[in-house]
């Protein structure tokens, strides 16, 4: 039972922000300056996300109490859903992005991250009503909150794709607030 949620946790629930590829050039000052504020208010975040994925890995693989399980992955959902919802909010203050059709692909991107924000918000509420007494409902409820994590993750995922489209990634990559460690690689 462990073993298929910490799967679905390591294929679904890791959202990694880099938006692929490596440092952009400096030749927009006013992408970079967006990015900057953008990638500043995003660091403490993405931070908070990582350590909340590592902890909901750690009690999905380790042989955690059914008790701790839910504990953990509750308050892990909690996090990722403030998380996801400050990104958007930093979006929302960093102002219109620079580049065509900025205000189309901040209010896209917004919508994703409030998207994924509600979506870990369920997760925990789902998780806290578990009853972790009744070990086969219990694994029964771990395969539900499993099932919802790719939905979970489609709109931060989808906000990203939306501001690489938009043309903001070398920018965004540039910025050392965006990055953030490659997550290790985990059998599947």
């Amino acid at each position: 039972m462990n073993k298929k949620f910490a799967a679905a946790v390591s294929g679904g629930a890791v959202l990694m922000i880099v938006l692929s590829g490596c440092g952009g050039d400096d030749g927009d000052e006013k992408a970079n300056a967006w990015a900057k504020k953008v990638c500043d208010k995003w660091q403490p975040e993405l931070k908070k996300i990582e350590t909340a994925n590592a902890d909901i890995k750690r009690v999905a693989t380790e042989s955690s109490k059914p008790e701790e399980v839910q504990t953990t992955d509750s308050a892990a959902f909690g996090t990722m859903s403030t998380s996801y919802k400050a990104m958007g909010t930093a979006l929302q203050g960093a102002g219109v992005p620079p580049v065509k059709d900025g205000q189309t692909t901040q209010a896209t991107a917004i919508k994703g991250f409030e998207e994924s924000s509600k979506g870990y918000a369920d997760l925990k509420t789902k998780m806290d009503g578990l009853d972790p007494k009744d070990q086969t409902k219990f694994a029964e409820g771990l395969k539900d909150v499993a099932g919802g994590l790719e939905e979970a993750t489609k709109g931060g995922k989808n906000a990203l794709s939306t501001l690489k489209a938009g043309g903001l990634d070398k920018a965004m990559n540039s910025q050392k607030g965006c990055q953030v460690a490659a997550p290790s690689a985990s059998p599947k």
